[in-house]
């Protein structure tokens, strides 16, 4: 499960596993893949160095990298009072109402949100690759597109590949021209921030769009067959993200909603704009349900409605009101059907990967292992 890439990296598999949490990040890049931990919820400096210092002394050296999320163009001197005052008190007690209507507690006095996006902020998010490039990361990610030239040629400067997320073969070659490095070809199905388009139509379009640029499949894809499948697509690894929510190294701080994930089928995610502003796939919860409801106020663009549902989201999550919980997922999560170590995910999809190929052997009337 080599490409030209994973060897560029000095990893064993192909397999690029995004996740919030530094010890799945770290048992990723353990088991041969590819470990990048995300840092948007990373709003002091500190902390993402507190966990980037823990990275390092559980990944033997072992490769890694770090997943951010900004824009490629920012709002000169707007900070996150300015962006709050812009919200509208309609949309506050719309959110008040929903609590009230679920018994949701409030926080106890003096307690801070535990959940605030302030991380899609570009100076946040400025002040997370202060602290990166301190560390011998290996890839950079950007979730919202390409970074801003100077980031990239930062990346560059320091040896760091840079790689950005694209939903449309017109996404992924406006990544080609601005330098990026490696394209993650993100398909309709994945979790979180995605597009339109299913994986099977799109990664064989980005391939085609921006070859010879590696490209990564990502999007419903949670076996070795479905990782067979992207690299005969023409890409070069897969990026997977959802599939690392129900193992045991996960800190989710809520058996609820393990237990929702491991319950839930491939039908019951949605693409909401209830969590940021942007279509997000995550569960589909009685909170999608009233943020989508015609009869609502209608959500708010980035970054006005994650600042409007922090608090919310940390109250729900907190108190573990099943009806409002959940997270972003992708419809992979119908495969997601009990909880795993990390090297027990990567030992299935090995066995899944060689699984397929001498499939695709005996089709074309090869000798098999």
């Amino acid at each position: 499960m080599q490409t030209e890439l994973s060897k560029k990296l000095g990893v064993e598999y192909a397999v690029f596993g995004f996740t919030p949490f530094p010890a799945v990040a770290a048992a990723i890049t353990r088991a041969g893949g590819f470990g990048v931990l995300g840092a948007v919820r990373y709003t002091a400096p500190d902390d993402l160095a507190r966990d980037l210092d823990w990275m390092q002394e559980h990944t033997g050296g072992l490769p890694y990298g770090l997943d951010v999320v900004m824009p490629a163009k920012k709002v000169e001197g707007v900070g996150e009072a300015e962006v709050e005052a812009m919200i509208p008190a309609g949309h506050r007690q719309f959110v008040a109402d929903t609590l009230a209507k679920y018994g949701v507690p409030e926080l106890a006095e003096g307690e801070a949100s535990g959940w605030r996006i302030t991380g899609w902020m570009e100076q946040v998010a400025r002040g997370q690759l202060d602290v990166a490039f301190d560390y011998p990361i290996k890839l950079l990610a950007n979730a919202l597109g390409s970074p801003p030239a100077d980031v990239v040629q930062r990346a560059h400067d320091n040896g760091v590949l840079v790689a950005a997320l694209a939903g449309s073969a017109r996404h992924a070659r406006h990544h080609a021209d601005a330098g990026i490095d490696v394209v993650v070809a993100q398909g309709y199905e994945a979790g979180g921030h995605t597009g339109e388009i299913a994986s099977m139509v799109l990664v064989p379009e980005v391939v085609d769009a921006v070859g010879p640029l590696p490209v990564l499949a990502a999007g419903g894809i949670g076996s070795g067959e479905q990782i067979a499948a992207g690299l005969a697509l023409g890409a070069q690894g897969v990026w997977l993200g959802s599939l690392w929510l129900t193992t045991t190294e996960a800190d989710l701080h809520s058996r609820a909603l393990t237990r929702k994930l491991l319950a839930a089928g491939s039908a019951d995610t949605v693409r909401s704009r209830a969590l940021t502003g942007k279509p997000a796939r995550q569960l589909r919860t009685d909170w999608t349900d009233a943020w989508d409801d015609p009869s609502g106020p209608g959500t708010l663009p980035m970054p006005l409605q994650g600042l409007l549902v922090a608090e919310a989201v940390s109250r729900i999550q907190k108190y573990e009101v099943e009806p409002l919980l959940g997270t972003p997922v992708g419809q992979i999560v119908g495969r997601m059907t009990s909880e795993r170590s990390v090297q027990e995910v990567f030992d299935d999809l090995t066995r899944g990967f060689e699984r397929a190929i001498d499939r695709i052997n005996r089709i074309a009337g090869r000798e098999t292992r």
